[in-house]
């Protein structure tokens, strides 16, 4: 009887001893957590580096799709976000829209129909589209690519 008595007293402190290491350990790791997570977060430097500070609005795009066998053409309005104040239109540094017009156009006039009818396709076209505006006018600073109207016709 003494020995069921002492397992059962052993039982209790380790209970006891149970509640105290997971009081310990929510009184430490929360906190602790909680400076972890300001240590994990990107610098405001880093946040403002590639923040959209402006958006640059273009005409809608109209034009022929790449495609033997069929007529298509596609109608698309784009604005591109960029990481620069937008200059007023008069202003000598105003965007060189000719040259992003023209360098869209280009990669638009690759796409085939089929690949523009899948949310892939669209996200492709993102993609290229901001590779060759990087290249063609780095200095405008495109970080985003937006599709404000999407419109294939066969």
């Amino acid at each position: 009887m003494a020995e069921a008595v002492t397992r059962s007293q052993n039982s209790v402190r380790k209970g006891n001893f149970a509640w105290i290491g997971w009081a310990v350990l929510l009184t430490v790791g929360i906190p602790g957590a909680w400076l972890l997570r300001g240590r994990m977060q990107p610098s405001p430097e880093a946040v403002n580096a590639n923040a959209i500070r402006s958006v640059l609005h273009l005409d809608t795009f109209v034009l022929n799709l790449a495609d033997p066998d069929e007529r298509a053409y596609l109608r698309v309005g784009i604005d591109l976000g960029l990481t620069s104040e937008l200059p007023a239109t008069q202003s000598p540094n105003a965007p060189p829209v000719a040259l992003v017009r023209d360098t869209i156009l280009g990669v638009l006039a690759t796409a085939k129909p089929p690949d523009l009818l899948t949310p892939q396709g669209k996200t492709k076209l993102k993609d290229d589209l901001l590779r060759a505006l990087r290249e063609r006018a780095p200095a405008l600073g495109v970080q985003e690519v937006y599709f404000t109207e999407f419109l294939v016709q066969r």
